[in-house]
């Protein structure tokens, strides 16, 4: 899976994760956000979430933080 991380509106990262078939930059278009963080491949493995890669298209790429990020929005999904 694809993801781009932005961030809202109050300054929080927020992941979204997209099918591979999807452009980066096509989703980014899409979204309301007014800034792409990183971007990049997500991927659930047993020891948890991985992120990897980079978007060339939004010249982004994965950041170590990311699969932390994704990881709390599916433990806590309010946040």
């Amino acid at each position: 899976m694809k993801y781009i991380m932005f961030e809202d509106f109050s300054g929080v990262p927020v992941p979204v994760i997209f099918p591979n078939r999807i452009d980066h930059a096509e989703m980014r278009e899409q979204m309301p956000y007014p800034k792409a963080l990183s971007a990049g491949y997500v991927s659930l493995r047993p020891d948890g979430f991985h992120c990897h890669g980079a978007s060339k298209e939004l010249q982004l790429e994965a950041k170590s933080g990311d699969a932390a990020v994704i990881a709390g929005k599916f433990e806590d999904p309010e946040s």
